[in-house]
């Protein structure tokens, strides 16, 4: 899909951006306001971790920047629809539960700031427009990838609180320091992007968060296909 045909289904589908730092809480909310609003669900998130992913297999360090693109960009990428949700493919394969390792959280925002690797999941990013409505968590999302959308979301939460629920899922996750890395990276770092809606979620439910950002979009005018 070249940039045109990308534009036009970005024209043609709506897009709900919604960015936010690690352990914030957008993921399982990014899902469930998907199925609510019956549109397709996809985690920027998990493509970069799957290009991590990919680097470890091959026992390439993750300061070997050259190394690790070329790993990535020698890699079959492919999207695939399922259930709901649009994931990425790494040589017919999905890692599953491994993108979530240990190791993948140590080196993801590492290999998430090599310029080389946004180039690669930009366009499938983008691409991803051309299967429907569809809502789209990330760290770039509101600022980069859609940045035309009239629909951005940052959810935020205390560095406390997201390292908490980081122990609650048995991840090892150094939250401050992805932060530190993902504000600060030279490509599209984490920030909140311009018109976006700032949801602090710190003492906030999930079904409150959920019932929120809903109650925003409507204001909006988004409505359920």
């Amino acid at each position: 899909m070249d940039d045109k045909e990308t534009e036009a289904a970005g024209e043609r589908h709506r897009v709900i951006a919604m960015d936010g730092p690690a352990a914030s809480g957008k993921s399982v909310v990014g899902r469930r306001a998907a199925e609510r609003l019956r549109i397709l669900f996809v985690s920027s998130g998990e493509m970069y971790r799957a290009a991590a992913w990919r680097a470890a297999r091959a026992g390439i360090p993750w300061d070997v920047e050259a190394e690790v693109v070329a790993c990535v960009r020698s890699a079959d990428l492919r999207l695939e629809q399922r259930d709901g949700w649009i994931r990425l493919l790494v040589d017919g394969q999905d890692p599953g539960e491994e993108l979530h390792s240990a190791e993948v959280n140590r080196g993801v925002s590492q290999v998430a700031k090599m310029p080389g690797i946004r180039e690669i999941l930009l366009g499938l990013q983008r691409s991803c427009a051309r299967w429907g409505d569809l809502l789209m968590e990330g760290r770039d999302i509101g600022s980069v990838v859609f940045p035309e959308t009239p629909y951005k979301f940052y959810l935020d939460a205390s560095e406390s609180e997201r390292a908490r629920r980081r122990e609650a899922q048995g991840q090892e996750d150094a939250v401050g320091e992805r932060d530190r890395m993902d504000s600060e990276r030279s490509v599209a770092p984490l920030c909140v992007a311009a018109g976006a809606i700032v949801i602090d979620t710190t003492s906030m439910s999930i079904e409150e968060v959920l019932d929120e950002l809903v109650r925003r979009l409507r204001q909006q005018g988004f409505t359920s296909a």
